[in-house]
């Protein structure tokens, strides 16, 4: 049956707007019936360690002779995998912070972007994860149109879309809202309208979405 892995990175459980947007995905995904299961995990709250060794960019079969990695950091690595690979549709939180991805999310790429197992390398030409569908939900505090000087200041979903689509070969779908700081910062007041038709709009798009993805 179909599975989802749910990924959360937001430091700020009690107001994160893209936490809000990806709990509207998981209402229309569950929506579709008990088969339509889910695996979530809060990386906020129990964040992955950083990769403690190099050793682990790489499938076993192509390390050197004295990369020796710790089986513990091995076990938790296969962990990540595992569950990444078991899942049909890949649903992550990623707001932006200072430009760019949430450190925790960063460490959880890191364990599973692997050279020879989720990607093609030498002689290995599979892509075990291609063709899967994954789910970016995108906030940040400011407006990053397409058309201003700070579009190419976004460096939160352009990495995401390199790892999960070019790399893994994934359909990438991304969810973004913006001017998630208009009700905090005086000077984005005229804003709050624009945040709040854009808040709306995305988990009105995010359960629809849910709701025939797969």
């Amino acid at each position: 049956m179909p599975h989802l892995l749910h990924l959360d990175s937001s430091a700020d459980p009690r107001h994160s707007s893209s936490r809000e947007v990806t709990a509207a995905f998981l209402r229309g995904w569950r929506g579709r019936g008990p088969g339509f299961t889910v695996t979530s995990h809060d990386l906020h709250a129990d964040p992955p360690p950083h990769l403690p060794d190099a050793a682990l960019h790489w499938a076993p079969r192509l390390r050197t002779a004295g990369e020796v990695v710790d089986p513990a950091a091995e076990a938790r690595q296969r962990h990540y995998l595992d569950e990444l690979m078991a899942a049909d549709v890949l649903l992550v939180g990623a707001p932006m912070y200072n430009w760019s991805l949430p450190s925790t999310l960063k460490a959880w790429i890191d364990h599973v972007h692997v050279l020879g197992t989720t990607v093609p390398f030498g002689d290995y030409e599979a892509r075990p994860l291609a063709g899967r569908s994954a789910v970016v939900v995108s906030s940040r505090g400011a407006s990053y149109d397409a058309e201003g000087e700070q579009a190419s200041w976004d460096h939160t979903v352009p990495p995401l879309e390199l790892v999960l689509g070019r790399s893994f070969g994934m359909t990438v779908s991304v969810i973004t809202l913006q001017l998630t700081l208009a009700d905090r910062v005086p000077a984005m007041a005229d804003l709050r309208g624009r945040a709040a038709a854009e808040a709306d709009a995305a988990r009105s798009y995010a359960e629809e979405l849910a709701e025939r993805i797969g």
